[in-house]
Formats: structure tokens, C-alpha cells, sequence
């Protein structure tokens, strides 16, 4: 027996963030009969702010909406841990493979094409509404968790004045394209559009989130990958080099040298070698 037979359809608070609603009125019609409350959004960065407030179950995203694009709303959503748990469906009318590649990268759960079929997209929206509900009770095991430990630190006068809240999910996410591919680090203006934001402010909130520039904190993760990989793997140290984004193995020897006080080939022959290599704060 099917498990959709056996199981009745979870209604649930859906955001749609598009900036022509006028091309979805027929889905928004299917999801209102099926029992959803919807609500909308127009933009990316008025989506992402929607999410943080509203909570929704679920959320519908448009891919082009204008100057920031529904990535960037999508990369601050899996960024910031109030929305992180939420699932985000694409919907576009881009067939490009690369673009939905793309998006599940960034962490959606799914991608729909325009013109869609109501009838598929309930079920897509079904089936992740039921997945996340399976994760809901472990979730809230998790938040309890950490409320106690804030509780506690509050109690014993350990805790700090927090950041903007903000400031410190931009800042996340910046972290999380930077790791993302160290060979390749987007320059400040691409991580800016990136993220919906302009360079100056992305270089102020990085600076006061986590201690250092953007470039500092790419270079620092680039040599602490280099180490894990000099222990961990087989890869020559050219490779190393070519995989954390060094342009030759001459800068890479130097750098490697300056930050842990011995060339690559030296630290991967000492029994140093095996121990864990530092992590790189988070923002």
C-alpha cells in the first residue's frame, strides 16, 4: 500500500518568495485548497526577513528576482540557524541544469520548472513537509539543549553581549562560500552579491564578527585544508597547493612555512603529521 494512501496531507504555513505572484495564482490556489496558509514575499532580501519572522513550514523561492537573486536568499536562510531547518523548493522557469545544480548546492530540497503541473508540486510539497516533520522532535531535543547551556552560562555570568543577529548569519554565510571551494574564493564584490549585501558592508561585518579580513580567514583556511590534506591524503604537495588554491608550490612551500614553522615536505615526514590540524575559528 502506498504511503501516501495511508497518510493524510500535512497542512502547513507555506512562504512564497517571487517577484511576479501574478504567474503563480494557480498554485496558490491548489495549496490553498489543500488546507496550506500562504504567505508572500516579493523579493529575496524581504523573503529571508519573512522567513526569520513568520517560520514557515516551507518555502516556495523564485530563482531571478532582480538584483539579488533567490541563491543569495537561500544561502543566508541555510546560514542563519533560525531558518536553517527549513525546506526550500525552487521555483523557476530556468532549464538549466547548471542553475538547479546550483540551487541544491546551496541547500534547497528541491526544484520545480515553470509551466508545472499543481498536482506534482502537492506531492513534492507533501513529501518534504513529512521529512521535516520526522526531524521536528530531534530538533527540538537539539534547541533544548542549547537553551540549557545558555541558561547556564547566564546563571554562572559567563555569557557575552551578543552580535547582531543579523550581522553574525551574514558573516556565516560568507564563511561557508569562503570553505566552499578554497581553490576558487569569490573576490569581495562576488561574495558580496552573493549574499544580497554591498563589499563595504560585507568587509565591516567580517571584520567585526570574527577578528579578521575576509582574505585573512580565506588564507588561514586554505593552509589549515593544506595541513589536513598533508596528513590525511596522498596527494603530492603540488596538488595540495593546486587544491587549496595556491598558484604555485614555491607560494604555497612559503606560506606553509611562515604559519606552522616547517616547509609542507618537512611537517608530512615528522610524526607530527598524524595529529589533527587546528580548526579555523567560525564567524
Amino acid at each position: 500500500m502506498s504511503y501516501w494512501s495511508t497518510t493524510p496531507p500535512r497542512r502547513a504555513h507555506i512562504l512564497v518568495i517571487d517577484d511576479n505572484v501574478e504567474e503563480l495564482q494557480l498554485l496558490l490556489g491548489v495549496l490553498r485548497e489543500a488546507g496550506h496558509r500562504i504567505s508572500l514575499a516579493f523579493n529575496a532580501l524581504e523573503g529571508y526577513r519573512r522567513a526569520t519572522a513568520l517560520q514557515p513550514d516551507l518555502i516556495l523561492l523564485d530563482v531571478r528576482m532582480g538584483a539579488t537573486d533567490g541563491f543569495a536568499t537561500c544561502r543566508l536562510l541555510k546560514a542563519d540557524r533560525a531558518t536553517t531547518r527549513i525546506p526550500v523548493i525552487f521555483v523557476t522557469s530556468s532549464s538549466s541544469v547548471q542553475e538547479r545544480l546550483t540551487g541544491l548546492r546551496e541547500g534547497a530540497v528541491d526544484y520545480i520548472l515553470k509551466p508545472f503541473e499543481p498536482a506534482e508540486v502537492l506531492a513534492r510539497v507533501a513529501v518534504h513537509l513529512a521529512l521535516s516533520s520526522s526531524r521536528q522532535q530531534a530538533q527540538a531535543c537539539i534547541a533544548q539543549a542549547e537553551s540549557a547551556v545558555e541558561n547556564a552560562k547566564r546563571e554562572c555570568g559567563t555569557s557575552t553581549p551578543g552580535a547582531d543577529h543579523t550581522d553574525r548569519v551574514l558573516a556565516q554565510a560568507i564563511e561557508r562560500l569562503v570553505r566552499a571551494d578554497l581553490a576558487n574564493v569569490p573576490t569581495l564584490p562576488e561574495l558580496a552579491a552573493r549574499v544580497g549585501t554591498h563589499e563595504k558592508r560585507l568587509s565591516r561585518v567580517f571584520r567585526e564578527q570574527t577578528g579578521r579580513t575576509v582574505f585573512e580567514f580565506a588564507r588561514e583556511a586554505r593552509l589549515a585544508e593544506a595541513q589536513r590534506l598533508l596528513a590525511e591524503s596522498a596527494l603530492s604537495v603540488e596538488e595540495v597547493a593546486l587544491a587549496v588554491g595556491f598558484s604555485s608550490a614555491a607560494n604555497f612551500s612559503t606560506a606553509f612555512r611562515e604559519r606552522f614553522g616547517r616547509t609542507p615536505t618537512a611537517f608530512r615526514q615528522a610524526p607530527a603529521a598524524s595529529t589533527s590540524p587546528p580548526s579555523v575559528p567560525s564567524a
